[in-house]
């Protein structure tokens, strides 16, 4: 790689390290479409299977220990969750923690009504830049999440596949895994065409995903 390449990723991954670095304060909870805030800085939005580590990926971040509370109980995230990051200086993003689907311990009415929230996000909120799909790393990408990747295409809604609890996984099986995850994901039009890999655990793929996000920003 170039120097210049060099100093860009390095760059790149200051900008990301500073941003996150930044408050980040929690904004509201938001359970019905009318409750949306006006629009304003870029978007993005985080959606995985529940128990997937939403939650410890956004702590992972920003820094913080409890900025998104973690739970042991999956479905705990019954609303679109707004985090406010950043400053008109280093720029500003809204973080989105999406309500976890698949398995959760909540009635089917409830889980249908969070469905049809996030339909309605997704397809009509203009300043919505991009959502990272997250996925469990020892489960790979299931019927569940093959629902969410359809849905955010049909929207026309740019995704991001990220792999978390890397470090669950084997290392003999790692590569093979995120190959496999990445072929799946070439097949959906809105899918973005580079994972990214991380564990909140050991820190892998947080500088890396902060700076992606961080040239998102506005």
């Amino acid at each position: 790689m170039s120097d210049d390449g060099e100093n860009g990723v390095g760059d790149a991954l200051e900008r990301g390290r500073l941003l996150f670095a930044s408050e980040c304060t929690f904004m509201l909870g938001v359970a019905g479409l009318a409750q949306l805030p006006e629009p304003g800085p870029t978007e993005i939005a985080f959606a995985g299977r529940s128990n997937v580590g939403k939650s410890s990926l956004l702590n992972a971040l920003t820094g913080r220990k409890d900025l998104a509370r973690t739970s042991n109980t999956p479905g705990r995230t019954q609303q679109l969750n707004y985090f406010s990051l950043g400053t008109p200086k280093l720029g500003m993003l809204y973080l989105v923690d999406l309500p976890g689907y698949g398995y959760a311990k909540v009635p089917k009415p409830q889980v249908d009504a969070w469905i049809r929230l996030l339909k309605a996000y997704l397809r009509g909120r203009t300043t919505l830049r991009r959502a990272m799909l997250l996925i469990d790393a020892r489960h790979g990408i299931l019927a569940a999440d093959r629902e969410i990747m359809t849905m955010l295409d049909d929207a026309a809604v740019s995704y991001q596949v990220v792999l978390t609890k890397i470090d669950k996984v084997k290392a003999g099986t790692r590569e093979a895994l995120i190959a496999l995850t990445e072929t799946e994901a070439r097949r959906h039009v809105a899918a973005f065409p580079e994972l990214v890999v991380t564990s909140s655990e050991t820190g892998e793929g947080i500088p890396e995903l902060r700076a992606a996000l961080a040239a998102l920003a506005e």
